[in-house]
């Protein structure tokens, strides 16, 4: 029997290693920690944690590493079904440095490539992306090929069902130039229902920085709802006949950088609930903060209960 899916991600996978100690430099680090990455990985722990069915399609290599994706997706909850493995590629690994309020450098280690940008279009299963209820991209699986042709068509085939929603996702490391990541960006924008982006990946993706402009821009191109992240100044979220700007909810940063997934998570779970912008935008900050005041990304998804009790506090 076929299990209904959800929220279906697609794209970056790999294992965080995160530093013990904050506000040193990885020169320094003594002792570290592993965790699940990967923000499209990390979008379909964050909304599993809300109750709902949940995959991600991607790929890992053939490695321990690759075998602790495996065993941790399930331990969330996340369907690894469309997991696959890539003999000749090891497993990514991700440090990052930890310099609260707002600084967390990020090393990749991806080279030549990461197995989440070999998945190809004949592998994918065009039947479960079209029947998903949510389908979660990223601007990452589009830098490269195979994974940039395999993205096109899962968008392609999604047709009118459900929910299409692409994370902008702009990381320069992984693109030859902004004009790329452009071109490729703005195709893609043009098949999708919902687009969320901060005003630099909005910049590249339509060409407006301006948070209202971009918005305007995102839905000429034919999204039905643009979210705009704007930092302090709280996220913007316009659709056609409606804007609203609502505001960070306060917290003590320990590390940022799973809070945009633990908002994406949370994104998918208002939507599907069918709340109001306002509503399912409020809710995504919530979540947001919570993952920003808690050192990891997949570990420290929140559950709705703890963003309900959060949001009562807040009002």
């Amino acid at each position: 029997m076929t299990v209904h899916i959800e929220v279906l991600t697609m794209g970056r996978i790999g294992v965080d290693v995160y530093p013990e100690q904050v506000g040193v430099g990885l020169e320094d680090v003594t002792s570290f920690r592993k965790f699940l990455g990967g923000s499209p990985t990390n979008v379909a722990v964050a909304a599993a944690r809300h109750g709902r069915s949940a995959a991600v399609i991607t790929r890992t290599g053939d490695d321990p590493f690759g075998t602790y994706i495996h065993r941790a997706l399930r331990e969330f909850g996340v369907d690894d079904r469309f997991v696959s493995s890539v003999p000749d590629l090891p497993t990514p690994v991700t440090f990052c440095e930890i310099f609260p309020p707002d600084d967390f450098p990020l090393y990749f280690y991806r080279l030549p490539t990461a197995p989440d940008l070999q998945i190809a279009t004949e592998e994918l299963d065009l039947d479960a992306i079209a029947a998903a209820d949510i389908f979660w991209v990223t601007g990452t699986g589009l830098s490269e090929e195979p994974s940039r042709a395999a993205t096109m068509a899962a968008l392609e085939a999604r047709g009118d069902h459900g929910i299409t929603v692409m994370d902008l996702d702009y990381r320069p490391m992984f693109w030859e130039s902004r004009d790329e990541a452009h071109e490729h960006i703005r195709a893609a924008v043009g098949h999708v229902d919902v687009a969320v982006g901060n005003l630099e990946e909005c910049e590249v993706a339509i060409g407006e920085r301006d948070p209202q402009r971009a918005a305007a821009a995102l839905l000429d191109a034919g999204v039905e709802l643009a979210v705009v992240k704007q930092g302090p100044s709280g996220v913007l979220g316009a659709r056609r006949n409606e804007s609203v700007v609502v505001p960070p909810v306060p917290v003590e940063v320990v590390n940022g950088l799973g809070a945009g997934d633990a908002f994406g998570g949370a994104l998918c779970h208002g939507l599907l609930a069918g709340w109001d912008v306002e509503h399912v935008l409020r809710f995504a900050n919530a979540a947001g903060s919570v993952v920003a005041g808690r050192l990891a990304c997949a570990d420290a998804m929140p559950t709705t209960a703890e963003l309900e009790e959060i949001l009562e506090g807040v009002s």
